[in-house]
């Protein structure tokens, strides 16, 4: 089969196209023929020697093959969860090796769901790390019906799926972007935009419940004077030191980092939410299996509405 290799840290130029050796499958694992990659920025990170390059023993992998987020055919299983010929969709083996930049991909049979027939592969795909993530940091947070939440890049991969899942909760919802994605954010449910370009936050903003940030350490301290009392943060690309955990205890907030993890129920609630529409994926770009690089680079630029999906 083909995959991509990335043949050391770097540039996106190190993720190679090569023949290799179809995948094995173990116990209750299935054989899933790829259509539709889902490409994130943990996989812009990993490949540069970040994000969970050093997790487990990703970093111990010959011939690394990127990538966790993928829908595709089952075509060989050691499962009775799913039947060859089903359509399945998931986030494979995060935060370890997913190795989904390929044309197979061994998979665990619980961290998969059958794809919605109303949705593409390429939809799917992208309905996979990016909502996964917003659906467990509104558990951990117990977001609540009639919560105020504020969510940074609402925009993106993460954020415009946040919206959307924070609404069928009952929150809610500020979303902040640029002022081209207003229009975007709005439309997908958010109840108020901010432009973050556009002045000061305290401004416009006001007793928020929970802080949705997948920007980083400043982004907390200029959200804290906005939430309230007894309010908490939960970033997604932070470690909360201990400056940072007393810069909130001083306004009585707590902060807590959250590592997705895969997870074939969550993605069961998700593909349900898909079927009936009240989950939508915007995939806004995609590219063939053999540009990868440039699905990177798109990434990289941090400009991505919605999600990048790469179809084999």
């Amino acid at each position: 089969m083909k995959a991509i290799i990335l043949v050391q840290t770097g540039s996106a130029s190190n993720l190679v196209i090569r023949d290799v050796n179809t995948p094995q499958i173990g116990d209750e694992e299935v054989l899933v023929q790829v259509k539709s990659i889902g490409i994130n920025p943990v996989d812009i990170k990993t490949r540069q020697g970040g994000g969970v390059y050093n997790y487990g023993d990703v970093n111990k992998q010959a011939d690394l093959i990127l990538g966790w987020d993928v829908s595709g055919t089952v075509i060989a299983t050691n499962s009775k969860r799913f039947a060859i010929g089903d359509d399945v969709f998931g986030m494979v083996n995060f935060p370890g090796v997913g190795s989904a930049y390929a044309e197979y991909v061994p998979a665990p049979a619980d961290q998969l769901a059958l794809k919605p027939a109303n949705i593409s592969h390429q939809e799917a795909a992208a309905a996979t790390l990016a909502p996964l993530t917003a659906l467990q940091v509104f558990r951990e947070a117990g977001v609540k019906a009639g919560d105020r939440i504020l969510i940074h890049a609402a925009s993106g991969g993460v954020g415009h799926y946040a919206i959307q899942l924070a609404k069928e909760i009952g929150a809610y919802v500020v979303g902040t972007s640029s002022a081209a994605n207003r229009d975007f954010v709005l439309s997908i449910g958010a109840d108020e935009h901010f432009d973050y370009h556009g002045g000061n936050l305290a401004d416009a903003v006001h007793d928020i419940d929970f802080v949705f940030d997948s920007l980083g350490p400043d982004n907390i301290i200029n959200s804290l004077p906005v939430i309230k009392s007894g309010g908490k943060v939960i970033s997604i690309v932070t470690q909360f030191n201990e400056d940072l955990t007393a810069q909130l205890a001083a306004k009585n907030v707590t902060g807590k980092f959250l590592l997705v993890q895969s997870s074939g129920e969550d993605m069961k609630y998700l593909a349900a939410l898909l079927e009936n529409g009240k989950l939508k994926s915007h995939v806004s770009k995609s590219f063939a299996f053999d540009k990868m690089a440039d699905a990177h680079e798109q990434i990289e630029t941090g400009r991505t509405v919605g999600k990048i999906v790469v179809n084999i």
